[in-house]
Parts: C-alpha cells; structure tokens; sequence
C-alpha cells in the first residue's frame, strides 16, 4: 500500500497457513469492518483441504483421503487448495469502486482478469468459459493468443481445456471476501478425488505442468499487484 494512496486496497502477505483460521478471520474482519474500514487484500497459500461452497455436493468428493473437507458459506462448488497454490483474498467494499460502486458480475469480470494479466506476464494465454468461473487455458497450446470460439464439443464445454484458477466469493452487505486461487506448482493428484467446481472430468493443471516455471513469490506478487490495480477506486 503506498503511503500517497491510502484508497489502495492494504496487501498482506501471510504466507502458508491453515484454512479454517484463515476463513474465520476473513468473516470477522467483514463483519466487523465500518464504512470507513480500509480495505485489504490477503494473498496466502494453503494447508492441504477441500472447501465446499454452499451448492457443494457430497458426491462430489468421492475419496478424499485424509485431506478435511471444510463447509463454506462462499458461492460454487468443491475445490482444493494446497501448497504450490497462490490464493488472494480481496476484503473489498464494492461501493468504493465507481461512482456508483459495482456489481457483482463486474467484479468477478475484475478478478478473473487480474488472473489473465497475471498468467500473460508469464507468457500464458487465459481464457473464460461461459457460465463457469474462473480461468482456463488450452492444453494443446497453452501459449496461444486466439481467443476460444466456443467448445470443441458443444456436449462437453471444457473438451481440450484445462483449469488453472478458480474463484469462489461470498458479498455481505457489498463487502467482499473469499476470492481466487491460481495453480502455480502443485501436487494436482487431489483434485482426481473429486469433480472441480461440480464438473465431473475436469482437468485441472498448474503452470509447471503447462512448462511454466515460476516462483510461488513472484506468481503472488504479480497477482497481487494486477487485483489491486482493478479493486482500487
């Protein structure tokens, strides 16, 4: 944050942490913050677990295997966090964002596209799928600038793609929290236990599987200073 813009969201660097400490700290903070509360942005990585937001479904962790599974009151599905994985949470009031504050679809629209700047500074073109958050990219040409033309399959929408970020957020009283996690260089066997975001079949890769090497501590900090960039009044 510089000390010239105090509007700039407050960016804390709290390294590898557990989840549920983690969650609960961001619904204090939400629940207790004033309209005159600064807002901050959290970037972090996790503890192995599955979080599911509040139209997960149990089926959709079929074999967890010792990894704890965490109820969230955030939107979406199951997914995994763990080390090797950059995750950032953006304790955003949305009415500081415009005249007339944003929406939701606006926001999501600004955290998708930190992840595609983020992943073009490494050289990685992302993409969005309708009706699925979160970011994309080819798997037969992760590098490719063109955009998708629609499904390869209309019958099977994520056919020769890959996940790289997904995004789960929850608004009280148009306070953020929850956010975004991106795949930097982890074990991905996790996600072969359960249907990413409710999709069965799924793939899920990471940059280091795209042949994408990069420092856990760069990816974090490119992706915190493209969120700050579009959460910034």
């Amino acid at each position: 944050m510089s000390p010239l813009d105090p509007a700039e969201p407050l960016l804390r660097l709290l390294g590898r942490v557990p989840y549920e400490p983690t969650y609960a700290a961001m619904r204090a903070f939400t629940d207790a913050r004033t309209p005159d509360t600064p807002d901050e942005l959290w970037l972090c990585e996790h503890d192995p677990v599955y979080t599911q937001g509040i139209a997960g479904k149990p089926e959709h962790v079929f074999a967890p295997e010792g990894v704890p599974i965490v109820q969230t009151n955030r939107g979406g599905q199951v997914t995994y966090h763990g080390p090797g994985q950059v995750v950032a949470y953006p304790l955003i009031d949305l009415k500081r964002l415009g005249p007339q504050g944003i929406y939701v679809k606006e926001y999501v629209y600004r955290i998708e596209e930190a992840v595609i700047r983020t992943l073009a500074d490494l050289g990685v073109t992302g993409h969005r799928v309708l009706s699925a958050p979160g970011i994309y990219v080819r798997l037969d040409d992760p590098f490719a600038h063109g955009a998708l033309r629609g499904p390869a399959d209309p019958r099977d929408p994520f056919r020769g793609l890959g996940k790289i970020s997904a995004l789960g957020i929850k608004i009280a009283n148009h306070r953020t929290y929850h956010g975004v996690a991106l795949n930097v260089a982890m074990d991905l066997s996790p996600y072969q236990r359960i249907n990413p975001c409710g999709y069965a079949g799924l793939q899920t890769v990471d940059l280091a599987t795209l042949g994408v090497h990069a420092d856990l501590g760069d990816v974090a900090a490119r992706l915190g200073t493209h969120l700050t960039r579009l959460l910034s009044p």
